[in-house]
């Protein structure tokens, strides 16, 4: 256990043990083990849920936001069940679905004014907590939500999910289909936001957003295979492991695969990371034998791991 997971803060999350099913398909657990999803989140931690589409993430959000109910197991957020409580949990939380789901014929002004409503406040009163969020979008007023672009309208989802002062806010692929500038933009109003005290909880299939979080939990198949610091899953990594390059990238990740010292070969981006079964094998010897099966211009490089990298050998493990 590391330092960080010995530390004993309030917790805004409590899942304990937590299945979910559709009709007799597992989201979240598995059939053959009596245990199910299990983790905390302390207050004012901002936690990530990082995994591929279809691992769980947006079940386990629907269940803690009361949306849908688990089938076994217990779930509280800021203190409060999540089925005894959860008309407190609705108050006390900001959700913001993977799907844009605000009104598009509705402007953004009026969006914002309707969800202030509902939670029986205005714009003005929490206006310093999307102020920096929502001065971005405020030119555009006017506009039907509809037709803003996909970077706008996740920050007005956001400002209407955060409109009423959560203290748990949940993002559920909020960057998904964004381009970079938005991605990053993003995630440094969620680093303000964090430093306000609100607790998040945000999920994501992009990798390279898990650094951004103070933890992780790396999801597959309704499982959770890691949790902990994005550096101390990084840290975990204990192979060999290198990045390949030549002029034939997918018949190299045939060879290399076929290779009888290589343990795993998966593409990244323009390259492919293996790991290594033992150390009988030099970037030499591997080279020379790249060249035999007809491959030219090879670069060959130890790295070190990358999240992504990092769940793929937990995924291919467990």
């Amino acid at each position: 256990m590391t330092d960080y997971q010995k530390q004993s803060p309030m917790q805004a999350i409590e899942v304990n043990n937590i299945k979910k099913s559709y009709e007799n398909k597992y989201a979240l657990g598995q059939p053959d083990s009596k245990e199910g999803i299990s983790f905390s989140v302390s207050q004012g931690e901002l936690f990530g849920i990082i995994g591929p589409d279809g691992a769980g993430k947006t079940s386990l959000f629907r269940i803690l936001t009361t949306l849908i109910l688990p089938d076994s197991g217990t779930a509280s957020v800021d203190g409060l069940d999540i089925i005894k409580d959860y008309k407190e949990i609705r108050n006390r939380v900001g959700y913001m679905p993977g799907k844009f789901s605000l009104y598009p014929d509705l402007s953004v002004e009026e969006n914002l004014k309707f969800f202030a409503s509902v939670f029986q406040t205005t714009i003005q009163e929490n206006y310093y907590l999307i102020k920096d969020i929502y001065q971005q979008i405020e030119p555009f007023k006017d506009r039907k939500a509809g037709a803003l672009s996909g970077g706008m309208k996740q920050k007005l989802a956001l400002s209407c999910a955060l409109i009423h002062k959560p203290s748990v806010l949940f993002l559920d692929e909020p960057t998904t289909g964004v381009d970079p500038v938005s991605r990053k933009e993003f995630w440094e109003m969620l680093k303000r936001l964090k430093n306000q005290g609100i607790t998040i909880l945000v999920s994501t299939p992009y990798m390279d957003e898990a650094r951004l979080c103070d933890r992780i939990a790396l999801i597959k198949e309704g499982k959770f295979i890691g949790i902990d610091t994005p550096e101390n899953i990084t840290a975990g990594f204990n192979k060999t492991l290198w990045s390949v390059q030549s002029n034939k990238m997918f018949k190299l990740l045939t060879d290399l695969r076929s290779h009888p010292f290589i343990d795993s070969c998966f593409a990244f981006g323009e390259t492919h990371h293996i790991t290594l079964k033992n150390n009988d094998l030099t970037i030499n010897n591997l080279c020379r034998w790249l060249q035999q099966k007809g491959h030219e211009e090879i670069i060959i490089q130890e790295i070190k791991a990358s999240i992504e990298d990092c769940y793929m050998q937990l995924a291919q493990n467990g």
